[in-house]
Order: C-alpha cells, then structure tokens, then sequence
C-alpha cells in the first residue's frame, strides 16, 4: 500500500475547525521547570538525543529529566524541592486543582477562534485526570478524585467547541522505564507486558464510555496491534464523527495497516503531503506543559502566533496549539496574553481561516479559499503598499471595507493598502471566478 492509505478522510467538523487547544496538566504543573532552549528535536540534531533528553524543555517530562542525574532538572529540584519525591507533586496537584473553573479554559480557547479542545487524560507519568475504575497496580492515589476531564468535557460542548482526549499509550512511568536518556531507550521503555496492555485499553475504553470523545488523540505508541485495531473499531462504532490520530502505530499507519484519520509532525512546519490530513502540534512556548522559566521571549508573540496560523491553514493542515496551565488551573498572564492577541485578530478574521481550503499563494502571499471568496493574506502590512487580486469581484479588507481597485493584468485587479491599526496581517476578500 502507498504512504497514505491508511489515513481516512477526516469528517467535515476537523477539516474546517482549523485551530484546536491541547492542554497539558497534571502533577508537572506543581514544580512547573525546565531548562527553557529550543525544541528536543533541534536539540537532537546539533547535540544528539542524550543532551535532548537530559536539556529537553517540556516541563511535563520533569519525572524523567529528574531521574538522570546532573540534569538541570535534577540540580533544580535538589534547590526547590528538597526532600520532595514525584509522587508529592501528585497530592500537591490534587489540593491545587480542586477550585479550577474549566470555564477559565473554554471562555479564552473559544475567544481565539479555537474550534477543539484536547487534555491530557494521562501523561507518561501515569496519573489520571479523572477517578478511573481502573488505578495502576504500581502507585498509590496516583489519580485525581475529581472528575477534571468529565467537568471540562461539558464546559467544553457548552462553549460550543468539540472534546477531545489525549493518552499516553506508548509511556507509563509507574510501569518502569524512568531515566529515558536516547531515543532507543525510549523505544525500549514501552510497556509490553499483558498487564500494562490490558491497564491501557480499559483506560481507552473507559474514557470512549465515559466521554465520548471527538478526538482520539494517542502518544508515542499503543503496544499491540491486535488491541489497537479492536480499540479504534470500538472508537468509530460508538462515535461516528470522531477522529483518530496516527500515534496509536506509526508504522502501521505508513505501511497502510491501521486505519487513523490525521498525521502530527510536533515543532515543525512540514510541507504537507497532499494525500495526508495534518495537524501541527506545539506549545505557545517552548514546553507543553507549564514551565515557569519560560519569559515573553521564549513564547511566540501575538505576531509570531498569527503567521502561524495563517502558514499551517494555508497549506492544508490545522494547528494545535499548546497551553500549561498552573496547577490551580489557571492559565500563566504570558499564555493569556497571547490568546487573547490571537482572538482580537480573528475576531476580524476568522472567516478567512474556518472552513476554508489552501489556494495557490499570490505573489507569495498565503491564500484560503472557500466556495465562494478567495482570501489573500498581506502579512505585516505596509500603508500604500500595492497588491495584486486575481478575482471578478470588488475587494474588501476585512473589518475595514471596500477598496478602490483598477485592472493589473487578465484575471486580476490592483488594491491599494489603506492606513490601518498595526496588525499582524489583513485579509484582502474578494469572489471566486466561476
């Protein structure tokens, strides 16, 4: 079979939703630390995977970092937390969660155009979000009592917005493999054991029954195909119009064999396969989960988050977008600032991104298309500046009108930039041909 035969064609909701929310959270948001410095991958290339291991800014990796030793991550917490052992943060997690409002979530997620919602249901830690029926075997209290996921599930739908489930399959650190410090060990560090299988699928199926998510978003890897396959058909029969990440077997899903809906290239812009569905996944900063180190300078500016957007929707793909919150659930003031410079630019925009499909660029510039109107993306716009619409129909710069245009050449016209407010970039509308 070709590359992408195993990959479905995503229902029409995740085609046009364009933006999702992925939230990490849980007892990493209590020390909240790691070294700030560009992603594990970048780290990899130029030092290798132990120095990306060891340095790895994803603060939701803090129980591994804190197992090898030397690490900045273990020299922080010898200073902080002194006489402190992982499974604290836990305890500290649950007292902290308790007074979160999930609407402190959705009201923000939904403002910056946010069409999705997905949380860790449980990270490579092995501590869950809500008071499974199923407790691992290997560490005492290691859940929250309060149903976290089921509370976010329905502030989530109230909002208007679709739910979705992460879950790390692949990694379970109260099943072993603590002190991943190479690539291959953490390959090796994937619980193969019946025990673990069966602990994983019943939490899978437990969060199907329960939640009914609409996204199906597994990590790492899901040890056994046979229980893989029985899982996603059990996932499709109960939620038709859900969504199934590639994540579950990677190689599976390149050799054609397992059947999933979109892929995830994390931290990186890639050129999109055409035949492939996408979602880019990454941070605001450099860290998924909550990191304290990180300043304004390591997250992505209103601007920077902008471009984004409009780089990954103009060429096919969606964008998930990372957000930590502290351990009482409230979203960092850096964090907040950036969503809230997102939703002011889509309040006017957000028509040229939602439902939207990619058109050939113009001179360069990004371009969506819908069935009707063609969008043209002039990123930090310059007054006066001269731009060229291909189209039949007046132009328009959204949020501010019609402009003055004059034919350029066969099948386009010429606009003339008007003075506007700073922005990260204007969207200039006008009709399709045909």
């Amino acid at each position: 079979m070709s590359t992408g035969s195993a990959l479905r064609r995503p229902p029409a909701w995740w085609t046009d939703a364009k933006l999702g929310i992925l939230v990490h959270w849980g007892p990493s948001s209590v020390p909240a630390f790691a070294p700030v410095g560009p992603s594990p991958f970048a780290l990899a290339e130029v030092h290798g995977w132990a120095h990306a291991f060891a340095h790895t800014p994803y603060a939701e990796w803090y129980e591994n970092s804190l197992a090898l030793a030397d690490s900045p991550v273990a020299r922080h917490h010898r200073e902080h937390h002194d006489g402190e052992t992982y499974d604290d943060f836990g305890t500290r997690f649950r007292a902290a969660s308790a007074g979160w409002d999930p609407t402190w979530w959705t009201e923000p997620f939904a403002a910056a155009g946010a069409r999705y919602l997905v949380i860790t249901t449980k990270h490579h830690d092995g501590f869950c979000l809500w008071p499974t029926a199923h407790p691992t075997p290997h560490r005492r209290d290691w859940a929250a009592t309060r149903d976290l996921i089921g509370d976010l599930a329905g502030a989530t739908r109230a909002a208007g917005m679709r739910f979705g489930t992460y879950y790390s399959g692949g990694l379970d650190w109260t099943f072993g493999g603590l002190g991943i410090d190479s690539f291959a060990a953490m390959i090796a560090a994937i619980p193969r054991t019946e025990a673990y299988r069966d602990h994983a699928a019943a939490h899978v199926t437990e969060l199907v029954e329960r939640y009914r998510p609409d996204v199906l978003w597994n990590d790492i890897h899901f040890p056994h195909r046979p229980t893989v396959e029985r899982l996603l058909a059990e996932y499709r029969e109960a939620v038709p119009d859900g969504v199934v990440n590639d994540r579950f077997d990677l190689r599976g899903v390149a050799a054609g064999e397992v059947d999933v809906d979109f892929v995830t290239p994390e931290y990186a812009s890639i050129p999109p396969d055409t035949e492939r569905a996408w979602e880019l996944c990454r941070g605001i900063g450099g860290s998924f989960g909550h990191n304290a180190a990180e300043t304004a300078d390591e997250l992505l500016t209103g601007r920077e988050l902008v471009h984004l957007l409009v780089e990954v929707v103009s060429q096919g793909g969606n964008l998930l977008l990372g957000v930590g919150p502290a351990a009482d659930g409230s979203i960092p003031a850096l964090q907040a600032q950036r969503l809230a410079e997102l939703g002011a630019w889509m309040a006017v925009n957000a028509q040229a991104i939602h439902g939207t499909r990619p058109g050939d660029p113009v001179d360069g510039r990004p371009v969506t298309t819908t069935a009707a109107d063609r969008y043209v993306f002039v990123l930090d716009p310059e007054p006066g500046a001269v731009v060229d619409v291909p189209g039949d129909g007046p132009v328009e710069v959204l949020g501010h009108g019609r402009l003055d245009d004059e034919p350029s050449r066969p099948g386009a016209v010429s606009v003339r930039l008007p003075s506007l407010p700073p922005t990260p970039a204007v969207v200039l509308r006008r009709r399709r041909e045909g």
